[in-house]
């Protein structure tokens, strides 16, 4: 057993336990880190949600085995979602599935749909289990611009052109993690177009679809007219309802990848725990008050950290949308690399953040800073960040 398993070997070292373990360490030494890495929410889940869980959780017979596909009534829920929010009717029964949290739903389509040496469409830079999900399937990435514009869209005319076999599947994930562009309808379309004349699937990642700033509210692919005799769209209450341990997500959709989904679960899981899938129906069922919250919370934070690091001598792009923001190394920095300018941060400035690289090479030039902290450790990382710059100026003088 001396070499490594075959699916391991297709894994690269995960960069961000190397910035894990040097905040671990400088925590151990009495640092106090300002942790802007993980997208980890530290906003308490609504507390009439955790009321519904201790209610149901009472009852005996939701303390055994639950349903992987997701209870009737939570199916129902998020059918009842999709029409409220985008207008898209579902059939809970065959075109919702409850997975556990977007990741998972991911991974497991992966799973259901790659044959080995199938090529998929990823835009990179993009979250991880977009490309490795199928990568651990057998499958092999394509790599395509992250803006949704006309670049990308190129770049999909070029991959079946030029890709042997022809692609199997699209992946699109706007509001996007990590560089927070968002997707209008007319660039859906040419997608949702593209899909359906090369008989391609397009999954969809939606996990952001409530965490915007303007007055424009992101849309779902299945707005698009036929999009569902293509597509599958993944969603997730971790953002949304500051649910992220409760892992509870969903996909919805085409009725044929769905049922490929749910096989593929019914043999790995028996769903979330029953309470919890009985709470988070109840959230789904809320008034939008929930949400509203989150979403201002997050804005808030926004605003502090772009205009505080501005002043710290850092540009940082105000997002539109998503718990990001997607920064530019400084340019005295860039030659270091993402990695590199990460663990510089965490040993001179006490604060982390997540290195581009992680998400893709074409993000080996920025970081990504999560809104994970209030708005007076957000200021603080910026004096720190600022103390940095300045001392570093005076070295180099």
């Amino acid at each position: 057993m001396s070499e490594e398993f075959h699916k391991i070997r297709r894994l690269p070292p995960y960069v961000f336990e190397q910035v894990n373990r040097l905040k671990a360490a400088a925590r151990a030494k009495g640092a106090d880190i300002i942790d802007l890495g993980m997208g980890n929410p530290d906003l308490p889940t609504p507390q009439n949600i955790v009321d519904k869980l201790c209610e149901v959780v009472q009852d005996p017979r939701t303390h055994r085995y639950s349903a992987s596909r997701g209870i009737p009534g939570l199916r129902r829920a998020q059918a009842k979602y999709y029409e409220r929010r985008f207008g898209v009717k579902l059939d809970p029964d065959t075109q919702v599935i409850a997975t556990l949290g977007s990741k998972e739903g991911f991974a497991n389509m992966a799973q259901a749909i790659t044959a080995p040496g199938d090529v998929v469409l990823c835009p990179n830079p993009t979250y991880p289990i977009h490309s490795f999900g199928f990568i651990m399937s057998g499958g092999v990435i394509r790599s395509m611009p992250a803006y949704p514009g006309e670049e990308l869209l190129r770049a999909l005319d070029r991959a079946v052109k030029h890709s042997i076999p022809k692609p199997i599947a699209v992946i699109l994930n706007y509001p996007s993690n990590p560089t927070a562009y968002i997707a209008d309808l007319d660039f859906y379309k040419e997608v949702v177009d593209f899909a359906k004349k090369n008989e391609i699937i397009l999954l969809s990642d939606l996990a952001y679809a409530e965490i915007y700033f303007g007055d424009k509210e992101p849309p779902s692919v299945l707005q698009v007219p036929g999009a569902i005799d293509v597509a599958v769209e993944f969603t997730s209450m971790s953002k949304t309802f500051s649910m992220p341990g409760w892992r509870m997500g969903f996909a919805v959709g085409n009725e044929r990848l769905i049922a490929a989904l749910t096989r593929v679960k019914s043999y790995l899981d028996y769903g979330a725990f029953t309470p919890i899938q009985v709470a988070a129906a109840y959230a789904l069922n809320g008034d939008g008050s929930d949400i509203a919250y989150v979403r201002s919370v997050y804005k808030k934070r926004r605003d502090v950290m772009v205009e505080s690091f501005h002043r710290a001598g850092w540009d940082v792009p105000s997002p539109e949308a998503t718990m990001f923001a997607w920064a530019p190394i400084p340019e005295q920095y860039k030659h270091l690399g993402s990695l590199e300018f990460s663990k510089l941060l965490i040993e001179k400035a006490d604060v982390a953040v997540s290195p581009g690289i992680g998400f893709g090479e074409q993000g080996d030039d920025y970081v990504r800073i999560a809104l994970v902290e209030n708005e007076h450790r957000l200021r603080q990382a910026a004096r720190n960040i600022k103390r940095f710059f300045s001392d570093e100026k005076n070295k180099a003088a």
